[in-house]
Parts: C-alpha cells; sequence; structure tokens
C-alpha cells in the first residue's frame, strides 16, 4: 500500500492555519517528500511522522515556498542519526540550489545525491518508487511527478509444480530472480502471469492547465493538483502568474480520469474556500479541499 499525506497546503506564505507546499508518501518503510516549503518538519511533526525514514525528496521548482524548509528538515535529519544517503530530485540547478541553502546546514552524516532531470519528461525507479518527471508551464522551470507503485501478477502455483521445481526455488521467482535448478534455468516470466493494476499518485503545482499533466495524471488513483484561485474575477491573475484556478484543476482530473482530487496551494487571499466546491463538483464529483495533515491509504484493488 501507499500512504499519502498532504503536509502543507498554502501558497506563498504560510498561514495560522496552513503550512507551505509539501506532501509525504510512505511504501515499505521508505518516505517520499514532494516539496519543502517553509515548516515542512513542523507539519510533518504534527502529522505524527519523523523525518527520518524520508530518503527521496522530490523538488517541483525553485520558489521559496516549495524549497525554504530544506535545511531544517536536513538538519533535523542529521540529528536523528541518520547516516543512509538522500537522493534529491530536481529541475536544472539542483546541485547549486540545495548547495546554496546548505550554507546553514553544512555538515551532514548522511549522503546527499544529486538527480537531475534533463529532459522534459523523465522515467525512473528509486527504492521501490516509478517516478515519472514531467514539465508543466510555470515562471520558472517546473516539473510535475507522478509515483506509481508497480504490482507483479501472480504466481502460478499450479504452473511451477507442473515444471517440478522444488518450493524452496518459488520464493526467489516470486521476487523476481532467476533459479537454477538440476541444470536448467528458471526464470520469473515462466512462473509469474501477468501485472496487474498497481497504485498512482500525480503531484503538480504551480502551473497552468497543460496537456503534459493531463497525461501524466491519466488514471492516477489520486491527483493532488494546485487550486491557486477560486474567485471568478481571478482568472487573469491565474494566467498572468501561471496558476490555475479550482476549476481549471477539475477539468484536468476530469480529463485525466483520476480517481479522487485534492486542491492544494490556495492563495494566501483566499477564503471561505468550501463555497467554491459546489461548483468545482459539478465539474469533476470526487473533488476535495485539501487541508494540512490529509491524509490516504492507497490500497491493491482485488483482483
Amino acid at each position: 500500500m501507499l500512504d499519502v499525506c498532504l503536509l502543507g497546503t498554502a501558497g506563498m506564505m504560510p498561514l495560522p492555519n496552513r503550512w507551505l507546499t509539501s506532501c509525504l508518501c510512505r511504501f515499505n518503510g521508505v518516505g517520499l517528500l514532494i516539496d519543502c516549503g517553509e515548516g515542512t518538519q513542523v507539519a510533518l511533526r504534527a502529522a505524527g511522522f519523523s523525518p527520518n525514514p524520508i530518503s527521496i525528496i522530490c523538488l517541483t521548482h525553485y520558489h521559496a515556498d516549495h524549497v525554504s524548509g530544506l535545511p531544517g528538515l536536513l538538519l533535523s535529519m542529521g540529528n536523528s542519526d541518520r547516516t543512509e544517503p538522500v537522493t534529491i530530485v530536481g529541475p536544472k540547478g539542483l546541485e547549486r540550489v540545495v548547495n546554496s541553502l546548505r550554507v546553514i546546514a553544512p555538515e551532514l552524516p548522511f549522503e546527499i545525491i544529486f538527480h537531475e532531470i534533463s529532459s522534459e519528461d523523465e522515467s525512473f525507479e528509486l527504492m521501490g518508487y516509478n517516478i515519472h518527471a514531467f514539465k508543466v508551464n510555470h515562471n520558472v522551470l517546473c516539473y510535475g511527478y507522478s509515483i506509481s507503485i508497480p504490482r507483479q501478477g501472480k504466481f502460478d502455483v499450479e504452473k511451477a509444480k507442473e515444471l517440478g521445481l522444488p518450493v524452496q526455488m518459488w520464493n526467489p521467482l516470486q521476487k523476481g530472480n532467476e533459479v537454477e535448478f538440476e541444470g536448467t534455468v528458471y526464470t520469473p516470466d515462466m512462473v509469474m502471469g501477468k501485472a496487474r493494476k498497481g497504485l498512482k499518485m500525480t503531484y503538480c503545482t504551480d502551473t497552468r492547465p497543460t496537456k503534459s499533466l493531463v497525461e501524466a495524471a491519466n488514471t492516477s488513483d489520486l491527483l493532488i493538483c494546485e487550486g491557486m484561485y477560486a474567485q471568478e474575477d481571478k482568472i487573469a491573475k491565474a494566467k498572468q502568474n501561471k496558476h490555475m484556478t479550482f476549476y481549471e484543476a477539475a477539468k484536468v482530473a476530469r480529463d485525466a480520469k483520476v480517481n479522487e482530487l485534492w486542491l492544494t496551494h490556495f492563495s494566501p487571499s483566499m477564503t471561505g474556500h468550501k463555497r467554491y466546491m459546489k461548483a468545482v463538483c459539478d465539474i469533476f464529483p470526487n473533488s476535495y479541499l485539501g487541508e494540512d495533515g490529509k491524509f490516504l491509504e492507497l490500497d491493491f484493488s482485488e483482483e
């Protein structure tokens, strides 16, 4: 299963009831953090999580409300006696930006591994997560991320018995390893069924609606998407500042055929968020306001 916790939902500046942008995923004991706005480590603690298991940090772009919490988070991780490496993913300029922030956190007991995204669309695997970074349309270089957990097919017991494989050979094959028995090499595809539907979460902030977002979010179990503005008179400002409205995010969710939409990254000038949700749900019914600490446990479907 994949745990998702929305840590901070404010855009531009923190508010008394909203920390700045950040989202935590957990799978098989490995934490993956997307963005790290000011106050992220406070929000993390408030939600009941420790920073220590975070092994991957994905940064969408380098505006302060998305990265300013990084030095404090890294220091907290170091102070908790972490020694395992941390991989930080982000757009061009990643190492320069992170090392500049680390002027106030120069000594850490763990290595930082940098994974700089060098193309408009890039997919890679880290510690059990399949990560797809895709370029979006903001006023600086910015990426969204789809986080997927693949699911292998079922082990065919009858096929294994038919091949004469002893029981002690089954587990390595289920884990994707080849085995040799009586001079013959057996591969996982010989005893495993076709891959089943996995889990997928897409996270995107600071962008206008783009084809790349709709395509990347396609059939996601959860889409967490910015809704900077909801007021009807803010559409011109959304276009000028390269942000989205609630209604544009709902249309993205509808067109991408996602299961559920959480809105986030709200303008500090916006109040009364709930009164806009009826119009949002008219576009995409399974839409919800993001709140700091909002949590969802995504589990594999029964098959």
